[in-house]
């Protein structure tokens, strides 16, 4: 277990960030746009620890760019209903697309330095929306996703009431990286593109023969390990996202054996949130027994499915995600030392 760090600060954000949007849908009988305000409630995980200037660009940054994303997302469903693109050709255009977008958005996020980096979010947030086939209208969706992000903007900022929790506003430094810095954020983005494209092949292929679906939460899972400072600390990560998942499952099950209603698994996602975002600096398998079930629950709310199948896709998804993620992590390492060894040897 890593030390803290006043985690409970960014903690409490992204918990108020996530709930009054979720709640208020409730109220309004409007859960069907429940994962909008889901994923636009991710930009207050940005800057979490940064100056209050710096940390309203990170989230203006992220935030945009999720906005974007999510755009792009229901735009692609929108574009195979009109061209009657259905079954198992869309999953395969699902998996290519968001193999693009786990590449791409690696990219911007290194080039801008967003902290938390890679295109964890991204992904998840696109494949997501992507599969849900019986889209709300265009335009409420997009209204849900701005207010959320707009709220999360002034959360982000809001202990600047209090004097003394205060950081200079000054204008945050322009952005410069070296040669060797792009070279390596393009080599990441590479490595992004990779792990999410394999693990997204190999799921759909799994999957369509036996019959299980939410392929993309095996290339969510693919690129945890490629977060890390060292092969190590990344096979770690990828080892503990099934750790994690594992032990969130069952933690799931007794959930929702109560049979809550839907206030009661909004106040359950928000203390996910909570918990996740206290330990997912300090010890990842904490934080992902919480992450599991914020993101089934969250699933639940938009597109109610049988828990005991979506229980199932997930262990299977993320074994096949995490043992990618590794595979990738680790192929560098071995080849460099097959290489070093010389021929003939």
């Amino acid at each position: 277990m890593g030390p803290g760090n006043k985690d409970h600060h960014p903690a409490l954000r992204c918990a108020v960030g996530v709930f009054v949007p979720l709640i208020t849908l409730t109220l309004l009988g409007r859960l069907d746009l429940a994962v909008f305000a889901s994923f636009g409630a991710f930009t207050g995980i940005y800057g979490r620890n940064e100056p209050h200037s710096v940390r309203f660009r990170s989230q203006l940054r992220a935030g945009g760019f999720m906005l974007f994303i999510i755009f792009l997302a229901t735009l692609m469903v929108r574009f195979a209903q009109a061209e009657g693109i259905d079954g198992a050709a869309y999953s395969w255009l699902l998996t290519a697309a968001t193999t693009v977008v786990a590449g791409a958005c690696s990219v911007v996020v290194a080039v801008w330095r967003l902290r938390p980096g890679g295109s964890l979010f991204h992904i998840f947030a696109f494949a997501a929306i992507a599969s849900i086939a019986a889209q709300p209208p265009l335009w409420e969706a997009m209204v849900v996703a701005v207010a959320t992000t707009v709220f999360c903007l002034l959360i982000g900022m809001s202990s600047r009431v209090l004097k003394s929790h205060r950081t200079p506003w000054k204008r945050p430094p322009r952005i410069r990286h070296t040669a060797a810095e792009r070279r390596a954020i393009w080599l990441e983005g590479g490595g992004y593109l990779v792990a999410a494209g394999l693990a997204g092949t190999i799921a759909t292929l799994v999957g369509e023969r036996l019959g299980f679906g939410h392929t993309y939460w095996a290339m969510v899972a693919a690129v945890v390990p490629l977060v890390g400072h060292s092969t190590r600390h990344r096979v770690s990560r990828g080892v503990q996202r099934i750790a994690g998942t594992v032990i969130g499952l069952f933690l799931l099950a007794g959930i929702l054996w109560l049979n809550p209603a839907p206030w009661a698994m909004v106040l359950v996602i928000a203390a996910c949130q909570f918990g996740a975002e206290m330990f997912i600096a300090r010890q990842y398998l904490v934080a992902q027994v919480f992450v599991t079930p914020l993101a089934l629950i969250a699933t639940l709310l938009a597109a109610p499915v049988d828990p005991a199948l979506l229980l199932r896709d997930r262990i299977i998804e993320t074994v096949i995600g995490a043992a990618v993620g590794v595979a990738v992590v680790v192929a560098p390492a071995v080849w460099r030392r097959l290489r070093a060894r010389g021929p003939g040897v």
